[in-house]
This record gives C-alpha cells, sequence and structure tokens, in this order.
C-alpha cells in the first residue's frame, strides 16, 4: 500500500476526531486540510505521517496547538447532528482546557492507548490519564438534558438508557422506526438524539434525524454497526459519531462532547 494510500484509510478517522474536537464539520475540515498542506510542504513530515496513525494525529495536534488556521464560517448545508454551535462552544471552551479534551478524545473515542495518546500529545502516559480525570469533571458540569433514544435492539437500546440516566439526563422515549422517533419528539421535544442508522421496520435513523432537525438544531451522537454510510464525504457528516460494539465510556465522552457543543436543552 502507498503512503497515499495508508494517509488515506486514516482520513476518515483523523476528521471525525476533528469535527469532535472543534464542533463543527467545517472547522475540523479546515485543520486537517492544514496539516496535509503542511505535509506536503515539508517532506520530512510527509515521511512522518506516512508511518502510521499516531504520527498523523501527532502531525494534526502540532498543526490544532498553534492555533494558527484562519476561523471559517458553517457550511451551507450545516453539519448532520451538529449545527452551528461555534459562538457556544467557545464560550464554553474558555472553562475547559483544550488538551484535557483532547486526551479524551484520542482515549475514547479514537481509541488509542494512553502510551500512543502521550506521543502525540507529547506528554507523559500519567499526564494523559490525569487530563482524561479532569476533562471528565469540566465536561460532566455541563447542564443536563432530555434525551431520545432511537435504538430498535431492545437490549442495546436498554443499556443506552442505563447510561443516559447514570449521567443524570432523563429519556423521554426510545423509538424502535422513525415513526415512533417523531411521535415521541412531537410530544416532548429533546435535548439530545442517540441514534441508530438502520432500524426495525427498514426505515433510516438519518432520516429519522433530518426529520427532527426540521424542528429546530439539537445535538445528535449516531450509533452505528455501519460508519462507512457517513463517513462518505459527499454529504455533510455528523459530529458525533460511535461505532458498534461500543464501549460505554465511548457514547459518555459523545455525550458530554455534543452537550458542550450543543446547547443542552429540550427545543421547547
Amino acid at each position: 500500500m502507498s503512503m497515499a494510500d495508508q494517509i488515506a484509510v486514516q482520513l476518515p478517522y483523523l476528521r471525525r476526531y476533528a469535527r469532535a474536537l472543534t464542533g463543527s464539520q467545517t472547522s475540523g475540515d479546515t485543520y486537517v486540510r492544514a496539516t496535509l498542506e503542511a505535509a506536503l510542504a515539508d517532506s520530512e513530515l510527509l515521511d512522518q505521517i506516512g508511518k502510521g496513525r499516531v504520527a498523523l494525529y501527532a502531525a494534526f495536534n502540532r498543526i490544532w496547538s498553534t492555533g494558527h488556521v484562519e476561523p471559517v464560517t458553517a457550511d451551507a448545508g450545516g453539519d448532520i447532528g451538529g449545527g452551528s454551535q461555534e459562538q457556544a462552544a467557545q464560550t464554553r471552551l474558555a472553562h475547559v482546557t483544550p488538551t484535557h479534551r483532547q486526551a479524551l478524545l484520542l482515549t475514547t473515542l479514537e481509541d488509542f492507548s494512553y502510551e500512543e495518546a502521550a506521543t502525540i500529545l507529547d506528554t507523559s502516559p500519567g499526564n494523559v490519564d490525569a487530563m482524561v480525570a479532569q476533562a471528565i469533571e469540566e465536561i460532566e458540569s455541563e447542564t443536563t438534558t432530555d434525551v431520545l433514544i432511537i435504538e430498535d435492539e431492545p437490549l442495546i437500546s436498554m443499556q443506552l438508557e442505563g447510561l443516559v440516566s447514570d449521567l443524570g439526563h432523563r429519556v423521554i422515549g426510545t423509538a424502535a422506526t422513525r415513526s415512533q422517533a417523531l411521535e415521541i419528539f412531537a410530544q416532548n421535544p429533546a435535548g439530545l438524539v442517540l441514534a441508530d442508522i438502520q432500524l426495525a421496520d427498514g426505515s433510516s435513523g438519518i432520516d429519522a434525524v433530518e426529520d427532527l432537525l426540521k424542528f429546530g438544531d439539537l445535538p445528535v451522537i449516531f450509533i452505528t454497526a455501519y460508519p462507512e454510510k457517513l463517513l462518505t464525504g459527499e454529504r455533510p457528516e455528523p459530529t458525533y459519531l460511535v461505532t458498534k460494539p461500543f464501549q460505554e465510556s465511548t457514547v459518555r465522552t459523545a455525550i458530554s462532547q455534543a452537550l458542550f457543543f450543543g446547547t443542552g436543552r429540550p427545543l421547547n
């Protein structure tokens, strides 16, 4: 496999990480693009990021840490489940150390070991452990909200209900189909949605979410065994995407991040 092919395989996941870190597909992609442009202009850096996923994320981290990327406006079509929450996110960023969020995302959403995350962040594994704990404490101080779960597998739905409740949020309902999701939301609008893609009656969780977003902007986390259906680059992609089978810590992180960048409140 060529170097270009190796990098291309990792790009959807780097873009996912960048979106979760910045809260926007547009801003995340801007940082990823800046990383690739820097590599193309520096043969030594290009050789480095071709060595593997850790090296690619480390290069991205250096670009992110400098902050020397021009701000961009939101996509015309908006992010799926991400919304345009840049101003609110920046207000919250003043109270949460960016490296803490990086450590949390790297070790949960991106599933790096503490040693790998330490290499990416140019620190020690012990410091990564401390930053993860601090990030959880800072982010979970955010306002709780009402949650709608769109999931057709009863055991997974029950697992998500328990996880959401343990975090202090209230589950307003669980839906196994697109129509059920709309019925529940119409009666009690949620402040956060957890959604599968393929539902019980053959309907689509993606379509259900797009229906809900017509009522107003709210954070959405897709939890699916088919992430490739959303990581195509052909349409606005979800800011928060968790792959099944999932670790509860990964979902917990995604919820914290989604509420960090979203409103975290019911729409009514």
